[in-house]
């Protein structure tokens, strides 16, 4: 398929600046894989769309406030760090711009002092291996004087980091949130679990690849990120039993359906384990292991929006984003939010 396919087009206005008070008072558009009908609801009425015996899955990964600004020391220039993946206990692989301001060798200062660093390499990719310098916990130093890394189409400032993290977000090492589960409020889970939704979680910790273009007019030759995700005996068994049993097992995000379905296509079941995945999910491909996907809406044009076309059909999902656009839907990370199943 064409990466033109996927295109629509989308009034910048929708485009959600800032996240709903309180976190369950976005829309959902509920659509019928198997009918191709489209359902204008509430997300509180994702209860009507849950059946008792299925699980939910969920995402536990938690966003670092990644982004950083130093100042060189021989000159006090000011340059933007954005932490991708942590090498050792200091140590980190970065973006960083401008990159002709962070040669190897060249040493920066963080909020007066508080974190320093030195770039011990530059990668083939443009990016850097960086070594900080601090007393104390690096963590709890970056949730002082770090950014969230939010996506480039929110311009505005996020005065509440905790509205880009889920509720039950644990696990520290994204750089992007998992968005579908930003709805979910702790007493709607509670209310999940009391109708018979058992609830499991993974963790995959999104990379900033999610957001990188597909830039190949054919599909097919883009080249996917690897992310690094693990799946815990608990919910492993979750999964087994619900299928044993009959009932659907509902990703929470993309994210989510790809961890279970590497997981499935590796190993051939779903087992306790952990890796990398760089599994590119777009139509055609055959859903081994997830029934229903509750999702945000995506960027035009992106392997995201592919994978929703691969497990609700490209003609229903083009309709539906079409629909959505006319209904004034919120759009993107802070957006409203889409549920997809037989109904």
């Amino acid at each position: 398929m064409k990466k033109s396919q996927f295109y629509y087009n989308l009034p910048q206005e929708l485009i959600a600046q800032q996240p709903l008070e309180p976190r369950n008072s976005s829309r959902l558009l509920v659509v019928d894989k198997k009918t191709g009908e489209i359902f204008h609801k509430k997300f509180n009425d994702i209860f009507c769309c849950l059946q008792s015996g299925d699980c939910l899955i969920l995402n536990d990964t938690r966003v670092l406030a990644a982004r950083l600004y130093g100042q060189r020391e021989d000159t006090g220039t000011v340059v933007e760090f954005l932490l991708l993946h942590q090498k050792s206990a200091d140590t980190w692989e970065t973006l960083t711009g401008p990159g002709k301001r962070a040669r190897k060798g060249t040493k920066f200062s963080f909020n007066e002092g508080l974190l320093k660093s030195e770039v011990l390499d530059v990668l083939d990719d443009g990016n850097r291996v960086v070594k900080f310098f601090f007393d104390g916990n690096f963590f709890e130093i970056l949730d002082k004087i770090g950014e969230m890394p939010l996506p480039h189409y929110i311009t505005e400032q996020l005065a509440n980091k905790e509205r880009y993290q889920t509720v039950y977000s644990k696990e520290l090492g994204s750089a992007a949130a998992p968005t579908a589960g930003l709805h979910f409020t702790p007493e709607m889970l509670n209310q999940v679990k009391a109708m018979g939704v058992e609830i499991g979680f993974v963790t995959l910790h999104v990379g900033l690849g999610t957001f990188r273009p597909v830039k190949t007019e054919n599909i097919e030759d883009h080249n996917m990120h690897a992310e690094h995700y693990f799946l815990p005996a608990s919910t492993a068994e979750i999964i087994n039993k619900t299928k044993q049993n009959g009932g659907r097992v509902v990703a929470v995000g993309t994210t989510c359906c790809r961890t279970l379905e590497s997981v499935y296509a590796e190993k051939g079941e779903i087992l306790a384990c952990d890796g990398w995945t760089n599994i590119f999910i777009y139509p055609g491909y055959r859903f081994k292991c997830i029934n229903a996907l509750l999702t945000n809406f995506h960027l035009p044009e992106s392997t995201l929006i592919m994978l929703v076309s691969a497990f609700c059909g490209y003609e229903v999902t083009m309709k539906a984003y079409e629909a959505a656009v006319n209904e004034k839907y919120r759009f993107f990370s802070f957006g409203d939010a889409m549920f997809i199943a037989d109904l």
